[in-house]
């Protein structure tokens, strides 16, 4: 075991593959060259529809102990992977790594798959019931989670070789130009399988909703589709609206998000001529761009572009004009599916240009404010968002490490959950390091980083509620107590690896 810039302990190999430690956020400058994907022929590909998926999966040859990857952009109303795993274990295959951008509560039904050894681990993002299944350590061998970008820089780096990816498409051609802005399972948004379509060995489109060539725009492109399969149903494009897509009702909450807005206009980012912002899917966040939107329309202000996951308060602002161009990763609601298919404003793009930090740049730091939430923060504003305080792994880490590249970043928090502080001594799982963390917001006052002095100029002579953020835990403690901390066991279920491919943290096996 070796120490990382943290002080977190990191085993020096894991399952055969050398680690490297997580060394600063900004330690890391490249070098090396990019992976390549297998060199195929025209003559070969005359006819790339197969009558069945069954027949597209026998094409591809999948051995046991194969990589498949998945794209998220259905979330909770996603169908393809459950569909695929379970032909996979009926044709007898084994010891299989599957490498979604992630995995949501519909997916549960892989549990038997992990517990009978068809699925050895995952590489990617899960969220709920898979996760709560590797905090047991029901995986047999360790999971990698990794952030968007991450999944992206592994993928182009050869860290993460896929031997087949399976892509949901809900509009594609003959040829395989795909999108997903048409169609029965319309998900707006699927740029985060463009990694998959141009470095896996094979690539198979699953599709609901077969339309003539050309398929235009084509966010995957057909010259790099192997094999296409037309399936009776994607998925339930009903369920990409989650409960953590609707703005909160909580008092609590809607003053801590109201903190944040004042916060991004007190430091005055909003009369700044690129001003720019980025917020998640939560209640608060939500919230915070409703707010937000008040502000920039009263002052007659506003923004160069705001960062999607796309929703409903997005698109209004970008509708009303006080938002020039939505640059989105992917559709959390109906109207942002509405909103790309039809204002030329509203631009699909991949985590290529936006998050991978191996790249010659990225426009996540052109983003002026960055809204997050987290299940805790510690006294050195270490973030984290996998592990709950009781130790169990509910949480991908989404975008989170990538968003944190804004020039300010904001944690939006509520002091307690049920009895417990959110703001810890030291977090359970460190995702993001606090040297990329700006501010704490909570409803009982707002904590910037000392190391951030710009920002702390900026804040003088207002009258946003300023505390350190060792005072903002003191209350909490106060109120609440000291939380239990989680028992865990020696093994090491999930590595949590960082944007550049070094390892944060670990997370331990819970002791239940």
């Amino acid at each position: 075991m070796v120490r990382n810039a943290l002080g977190r302990m990191i085993p020096e190999e894991i399952d055969g593959r050398i680690l490297r430690p997580f060394n600063g956020a900004h330690a890391d400058h490249g070098g090396g060259r990019k992976a390549s994907p297998p060199i195929r022929a025209v003559v070969d590909y005359e006819n790339k529809v197969r009558k069945s998926l069954d027949e597209a999966i026998e094409a591809c040859e999948i051995k046991d102990g194969m990589t498949v990857s998945f794209h998220h952009h259905l979330r909770n109303g996603d169908h393809v992977v459950n569909m695929v795993i379970d032909k996979l274990a009926e044709k007898g295959l084994k010891g299989l790594t599957i490498a979604p951008s992630a995995l949501f509560p519909v997916h549960e039904p892989l549990i038997r798959h992990i517990e009978n050894g068809v699925i050895t681990h995952v590489e990617g993002s899960m969220n709920g019931p898979v996760g709560r299944a590797c905090s047991l350590g029901k995986m047999s061998k360790t999971s990698i989670l990794r952030s968007h970008g991450g999944r992206y820089r592994a993928i182009q780096d050869g860290d993460l070789h896929i031997d087949v990816a399976f892509i949901a498409a809900p509009a594609a051609d003959s040829f395989g130009n795909c999108n997903g802005r048409t169609g029965p399972s319309a998900c707006g948004v699927m740029s985060y399988a463009l990694a998959d379509s141009q470095y896996a060995d094979r690539v198979v489109v699953l599709t609901d909703n077969l339309v003539p060539f050309p398929n235009h725009p084509w966010i995957i492109r057909g010259g790099n589709v192997d094999h296409i399969a037309v399936v009776e149903k994607l998925g339930d494009p009903g369920q990409i609206v989650s409960g953590t897509t609707m703005i909160t009702k909580s008092p609590t909450r809607l003053l801590i998000a109201k903190y944040a807005a004042q916060l991004v206009s007190d430091m005055g980012l909003i009369e700044e001529p690129e001003f720019s912002f980025q917020a998640g899917a939560g209640g608060i966040s939500l919230a915070f761009i409703k707010y937000l939107g008040d502000m920039l329309r009263e002052r007659g202000a506003k923004a160069d572009f705001a960062r999607g996951g796309s929703n409903k308060f997005l698109v209004d602002m970008l509708e009303e004009g006080l938002v020039q161009y939505i640059l989105d990763g992917q559709c959390f609601d109906g109207v942002g599916i509405r909103s790309l298919r039809e204002n030329p404003r509203h631009v699909e793009t991949d985590p290529f240009t936006s998050y991978c930090y191996h790249e010659k740049g990225n426009f996540a730091t052109r983003v002026r404010a960055a809204v997050l939430g987290a299940t805790e923060i510690d006294l050195d504003f270490n973030v984290n968002v996998n592990t709950h305080s009781d130790g169990w792994l509910l949480h991908g880490i989404g975008g989170f490490t990538d968003v944190c590249d804004a020039y300010c970043t904001i944690i939006t928090a509520p002091l307690l959950r049920g009895r417990l502080s959110t703001i810890v001594e030291k977090v359970t799982t460190v995702t993001a390091p606090g040297e990329t963390v700006d501010v704490l917001v909570t409803e009982q006052g707002i904590a910037v980083n000392p190391a951030r002095k710009d920002l702390l100029e900026r804040l003088k002579g207002t009258r946003i509620p300023m505390r350190s953020i060792a005072e903002l835990r003191k209350m909490a403690i106060d109120i609440a107590g000291e939380p239990e901390k989680p028992q865990f066991e020696e093994r090491i279920v999930a590595l949590i690896e960082y944007r550049d491919g070094t390892v944060i943290d670990t997370v331990r096996q819970l002791k239940v």
